[in-house]
């Protein structure tokens, strides 16, 4: 017996895997709103530059002459951002309103010394208009999603380690808290430095919520699952980016859209408390009394409460025997390095986990360079990930995590990378091909959560976790950061979003399949694996779920 046959004696599949799953998978839903809130709360209005302090024009002069003799017109025919004239130029009034570049390019120049004026008409505020963060402060906006991004670093190795001591459910509570405490703080700072900070914190609970909800599901569902729950899972992320465009439709401030998005997480942080701890950490852990009581809670709520009461801490003890003679009293990060097979596992799994988060928070994070209405974008790019996980489900119960994770890479760099030959007129097939790249990302995504969560043993699975999220964080950090080459050489970040996916499939193609495996409890159960020792006892469990697995995607499709 292993922990796999102690979950079948108390129900595998019953009411309480589907409660504990919907719960874990609520606050899901805010997440991406979270992640994406840079879109809204950021987005640069029209603006120019404010008249002058003492401008004592007449009360009947329109707005638009105002603008006229006070702000010189750029090459494109639009009103200067980040400069106006030295002083009023009457005189291009009494020339019926000529916009000759010979008029006005002759009259000296300055900056927005009084400030800007912005074109409010489509959100009320944002902290662009609030804070000023245009013309030679315009990096700070950029600056903002990066120290969010940093944030999520931080809080996936903070988070991913203290887990593996702690525990899964103690840290996903704590984190559901200050998610919500520091989204409501940020919504209401009075200055640009408090909301980065605040943002910082909100970045880190996110990382702790994100690792340690995918944990406490996937340790209590059976192998023969994974596939379509973790897919599940990744589809209530998608939800998120369609119900952020409704709330940031109708909630046009950028103070009250942040508190809205955070107000759901101090609920999960209240329900969060009747959430069980992982039996199987708490085995492992040593800890067999709290494991048969979790056990046995979940044999109630799956109507077995006579099969539970036949388990005990000598059952438990014989059942995970094996892991439980393997396991160290404390493991390091550096244990994800020690061995062959886990260290190879880590680098590759760094190249993908990056990548994808590079990719798509680039195409992502800057949606008014498509030149379509920002909520309308924002739901097409959302319902393009219903569609490409409804497709890496498939791939991946046929095909293989291997292959799927791989495909998905390599078919969005080159999708992202056709886009640099598609001239900027054709925005209709620009945002086409950016739409099935995100789509393609989002798959990668949806399989980089499952395919890790399978790799990585249970007593450095959070670790793990946590480990290649902060090498996706460092990669949402990074992309950001490229957009601003686009200022220097337009194509340049388009080449490297694209180039870097298509590298790091190929890191995808080297980790092992784990295609109807069960998971492994300790590092020798990985190496065992990448040396091609599999126990029997595993081979007869693949063979059994292989048989059932196109029944099962049948009936859940």
């Amino acid at each position: 017996m292993g922990f796999a046959d102690l979950l079948e004696q108390v129900g595998s599949t019953g009411r309480f895997q589907v409660v504990h799953t919907l719960l874990l998978c609520l606050p899901v839903l805010m997440m991406a709103s979270h992640n994406l809130l840079q879109n809204f709360v950021a987005g640069v209005p029209p603006h120019f530059c404010s008249a002058h302090t003492n401008f004592s024009a007449s009360t009947r002069m329109s707005a638009a002459e105002k603008l006229h003799i006070t702000v010189p017109i750029d090459a494109n025919g639009s009103p200067e951002k980040c400069r106006r004239y030295e002083s009023p130029q009457w005189h291009l009034l009494a020339n019926n309103g000529s916009t000759d570049p010979e008029v006005w390019e002759q009259a000296a120049l300055r900056g927005c010394d009084d400030g800007w004026t912005y074109d409010e008409r489509e959100r009320s505020s944002s902290i662009i208009s609030e804070w000023h963060l245009v013309c030679s402060l315009r990096s700070l906006k950029s600056m903002g999603q990066t120290v969010y991004m940093g944030g999520v670093l931080v809080g996936a190795g903070v988070f991913g380690a203290l887990a593996d001591h702690f525990g899964r459910r103690v840290l996903l509570t704590m984190c559901y808290l200050l998610m919500a405490v520091s989204g409501t703080c940020a919504a209401f700072s009075p200055s640009f430095s408090l909301f980065c900070l605040f943002r910082f914190m909100c970045g880190m609970a996110l990382s702790g919520v994100g690792l340690n909800s995918f944990s406490l599901i996937v340790e209590w569902i059976p192998t023969r699952v994974r596939t379509v729950v973790g897919t599940g899972t990744g589809y209530f992320y998608t939800m998120g980016q369609l119900i952020l465009a409704l709330v940031a439709y109708f909630i046009r401030d950028w103070r009250w859209l942040t508190f809205a998005v955070s107000l759901p997480f101090y609920v999960a942080f209240l329900y969060s408390w009747w959430l069980l701890e992982s039996s199987r950490w708490l085995a492992l852990k040593h800890k067999p009394e709290q494991a048969v009581k979790n056990l046995r809670a979940v044999a109630r709520y799956n109507g077995r409460r006579a099969d539970g009461k036949k388990i005990d801490v000598e059952v438990v003890q014989s059942s995970m025997k094996k892991e439980m003679s393997g396991c160290k009293s404390s493991y390091t990060s550096l244990d994800l390095f020690r061995t062959p097979t886990m260290r190879k596992m880590t680098v590759c799994l760094s190249a993908v986990w990056f990548s994808t988060s590079f990719a798509y928070y680039g195409l992502s994070m800057d949606l008014q360079k498509f030149g379509v209405d920002i909520y309308l974008i924002q739901v097409i790019f959302g319902a393009a990930d219903i569609p490409a996980k409804v497709i890496i489900n498939i791939t991946m119960s046929y095909c293989g995590r291997r292959l799927s994770q791989c495909g998905g890479l390599v078919l969005a760099g080159i999708t992202i990378l056709s886009n640099l030959l598609v001239p900027y007129d054709k925005q209709m097939l620009r945002t086409c091909l950016a739409v099935l790249g995100k789509g393609c990302l989002a798959a990668s995504f949806n399989c980089c959560y499952l395919y890790s969560g399978e790799l990585y043993p249970t007593i450095l699975r959070q670790s793990g976790l946590g480990w290649v999220s902060m090498m996706a964080r460092l990669g949402a950090m990074v992309a950001p950061l490229v957009l601003l080459l686009g200022e220097y050489v337009t194509w340049l970040p388009g080449l490297i979003y694209g180039l870097v996916p298509v590298l790091s499939g190929v890191a995808a193609f080297l980790l092992p399949e784990t295609l109807n495996i069960p998971l492994p409890d300790t590092i020798q159960d990985v190496e065992d694996r990448g040396t091609g020792r599999i126990s029997k006892t595993e081979k007869k469990e693949a063979i059994f779920l292989q048989d059932n697995a196109d029944n099962l995607l049948k009936q859940t499709s």
